[in-house]
């Protein structure tokens, strides 16, 4: 099975075009221009330079999420779009869950984190060994002093931190926890090829594709504008 991977989950975009556990190839940016103007093109580039046009593509699998509530919603409406008009099934992919998947030579705790502001991180702990990837927990968002809470159970663990808060986690953490290490530079964000792996496992487990109708968004968390909406309107959090 041929996928095509998108993710625009945060500040970087990358697409990917894969073959079970083949990378045929990627394309991988982190600009200051937004996924609106380089995924598209992206995708054009990337299926002309690998010679796999979308008829060929079997499905397309994308992070739908947490993130960036833009970048997330940029990406799973492409991929609706795309699939729509290629009648193309989808997979859905936590984007915390796909960046376990960045360091399969890796055995221990990958402990996923993106920058949820507010003193918050989007958060997934995974076990990984030889490859293969346990999810601990669920995707949440939390405060960085009750992740430090939860990793002192991990002590005797090598903890991995993958993701664009890892930098801010670490810097929280390491005085505290000295088994915990920042994930090179070149492994620590999200990417498209994750994408795909995460996507092949799902599916090898029997998971059932979406249609482009019933692909959504993920969101933990209600966005900015509407928080400060329903505080001014008494509305509970």
């Amino acid at each position: 099975m041929k996928i095509l991977a998108i993710d625009t989950s945060a500040k970087a975009a990358s697409v990917c075009i894969a073959q079970e556990d083949r990378i045929i190839g990627e394309f991988f940016i982190n600009t200051s221009l937004t996924h609106s103007q380089t995924l598209m093109p992206m995708v054009e580039q990337l299926c002309k330079n690998a010679q796999t046009p979308l008829s060929e593509i079997e499905a397309i699998a994308v992070n739908a999420g947490p993130g960036s509530f833009t970048g997330v919603r940029i990406g799973v409406a492409a991929v609706k779009g795309l699939a729509f008009e290629n009648s193309l099934p989808c997979a859905a992919v936590s984007t915390l869950e796909s960046m376990a998947y960045n360091a399969p030579g890796f055995n221990g705790v990958v402990c996923a984190v993106m920058d949820a502001r507010c003193s918050q991180v989007y958060n997934a702990l995974f076990r990984v060994n030889s490859g293969r990837v346990e999810r601990l927990c669920d995707d949440r968002a939390l405060a960085l002093s009750d992740l430090q809470t939860e990793l002192q159970k991990f002590a005797e663990e090598p903890v991995l931190l993958i993701g664009d808060g890892a930098e801010i986690t670490y810097a929280f953490l390491r005085e505290s926890l000295p088994n915990v290490s920042l994930a090179p530079c070149n492994i620590r964000t999200q990417t498209a090829s994750s994408v795909a792996l995460a996507a092949f496992e799902r599916i090898s487990q029997g998971e059932v594709l979406l249609t482009d109708e019933q692909l959504m968004p993920v969101y933990l968390r209600l966005p900015q504008a509407q928080r400060e909406l329903n505080k001014r309107m008494g509305v509970q959090q």
